[in-house]
């Protein structure tokens, strides 16, 4: 199976403009932001779509939202989006779970 560019980034073999890292998650800025702030949020471990998670994984979810929360914090936000697109139809273009952490949305 090819590595996702989520992975090569992961690896070292793509550049990112990295915003926070741990054992579990990098969250990178977006390199076609649609707000101020747009962010990507990327488990370390590579699942294909939000339909391939299993209960085992439901630590990570739940530490993808803390971390959504660490970010607003840290950026003094006063609100944000989570996005998750799930499948093709769904809009998905990368198969490796991630969630857009988008703010600071103008009229």
């Amino acid at each position: 199976m090819e590595k996702s560019i989520f992975t090569r980034i992961m690896e070292g073999e793509i550049p990112a403009k990295v915003e926070y890292e741990d054992e579990q998650v990098i969250v990178i800025h977006d390199i076609a932001p649609k707000a101020r702030v747009h962010l990507l949020i990327i488990p370390r471990k590579p699942i294909a779509t939000l339909m391939d998670v299993t209960p085992e994984d439901l630590p990570l979810i739940g530490h993808i939202h803390q971390v959504a929360q660490t970010l607003a914090k840290k950026l003094e936000l006063p609100g944000f989006r989570l996005i998750n697109n799930c499948g093709k139809e769904g809009g998905q273009e990368v198969f490796h779970i991630h969630y857009h952490f988008l703010a600071g949305f103008t009229e």
